[in-house]
């Protein structure tokens, strides 16, 4: 695009998000605006951003405040909305010394649990009176839209106080049950860690972290459990095993038995999950790896040798606990057609012993399964991506063609 885009022209785009299905707005100068559609970029049929593009958008998007602080810092996460459409987090960075951004669609509407087709005991582990429930994947697998659901399952059915502490905050709560505040960071506080300082004179049931950035976030997070309070935050690792690890990383190594004993007493819940391409092409769904933390869970966090049989202890714990394993959410979702049996393989944990069972499932179910969900469990799976557990700065980007 040879000119500025008005005002309207880029409000258009950020409206027709919704309509197609599209998760992220990603704009840069010398490229095309792109979509990014059930987890593929799709490049529009539009002239490239010029850089007089993208610094006219810091002034719709950007408040004076806000500007300096990109200015100074040259980058800044902040949320922007239409009002009556929906809210948008949104990523400011340089990048060759010119301007990029990245918009995240944030619907107004808060999706249920059941909306969201994620196990029900996610609903009960949020009215716990106390403990830390970690919701953790990789940068975009949802984390954000299951805790609001969470939030909001609890807010229509007992009285909370409700204090979340978010960069930027994401989904915008409306007091039913619950009295909800919500405080952003740059905004209402300085950091997660000054917010954590004096949240507990705020007197508050639940509190939501946006996310553990630090050692000092996380040990307040961890007192505020063992003093009576829920908390629920995020991590970007892969399961519950490795969020332990993660958690245990942050400590010098002669903390970490101590830390380990106090994971084992505060600890509730960890889910995990992974974002999956519906079948038929309808959006993307969440499979969800829960760990509840019972007395054999406990033992094996304290004591390190034993920490890896937690995955097996999960799958065990199906029945009695209501835990289940990645694997386990993929097999349910198989069954009733959520994802196809080959986009399942693709992302198991263990893909051979998922295929024997949902051979099993095909044997012996009614359910009519096309020729390619069938010759899926035969055939060579498709190569797997890497399970990143570390943040952004070290998870290598690709870009995926349309």
């Amino acid at each position: 695009m040879d000119t500025p885009r008005e005002k309207q022209e880029f409000l258009a785009y950020l409206s027709s998000m919704t309509a197609m299905g599209a998760s992220d707005l990603h704009l840069k100068v010398g490229a095309p605006p792109t979509f990014r559609i059930d987890g593929t970029l799709f490049p529009m049929n539009e002239p490239s951003c010029s850089t007089s593009d993208l610094e006219k958008l810091i002034g719709i998007v950007l408040d004076p405040r806000q500007r300096e602080h990109f200015t100074r810092e040259l980058e800044l996460d902040v949320a922007f909305s239409l009002p009556g459409v929906a809210r948008y987090r949104v990523n400011v960075c340089c990048q060759r010394g010119t301007v990029g951004a990245s918009f995240r669609l944030v619907p107004m509407t808060i999706p249920s649990l059941e909306e969201l087709h994620l196990p029900p005991v996610l609903g009960d582990l949020v009215q716990v009176p106390h403990g830390l429930i970690l919701v953790t994947g990789s940068t975009g697998s949802g984390k954000s839209t299951t805790v609001a659901s969470m939030l909001e399952h609890v807010n229509n059915l007992v009285t909370r106080k409700v204090v979340t502490i978010e960069d930027p905050i994401e989904y915008l709560h409306r007091d039913h049950q619950c009295l909800i505040y919500q405080r952003e960071i740059g905004q209402d506080t300085h950091s997660f860690a000054h917010a954590l300082r004096h949240i507990l004179r705020q007197d508050p049931d639940i509190i939501m972290i946006g996310e553990i950035r630090d050692v000092e976030t996380l040990t307040i997070a961890l007192n505020a459990a063992n003093t009576g309070h829920l908390v629920i935050t995020t991590l970007h690792t892969a399961d519950a095993v490795q969020s332990i690890q993660r958690i245990l990383t942050y400590y010098a190594p002669h903390e970490q038995d101590e830390i380990r004993r106090v994971l084992a007493d505060n600890l509730s819940a960890v889910v995990s999950q992974r974002l999956l391409p519906q079948i038929g092409g309808q959006g993307r769904l969440a499979a969800v790896e829960v760990m509840v933390n019972t007395s054999t869970i406990k033992e094996y966090i304290i004591n390190p040798e034993k920490t890896g049989l937690i995955r097996d202890t999960i799958k065990e714990g199906a029945t009695q606990y209501r835990m289940q394993s990645f694997d386990q959410a993929l097999a349910s979702m198989v069954m009733r057609n959520l994802v196809t049996a080959e986009v399942a393989l693709h992302y198991a944990t263990q893909p051979t012993e998922l295929a024997l069972h949902l051979q099993g499932f095909s044997g012996a179910s009614n359910r009519v399964w096309s020729d390619a969900e069938l010759s899926a469990l035969d055939k060579p799976l498709p190569p797997k991506e890497p399970e990143w557990l570390e943040d952004e700065s070290s998870r290598p980007r690709r870009r995926r063609a349309a």
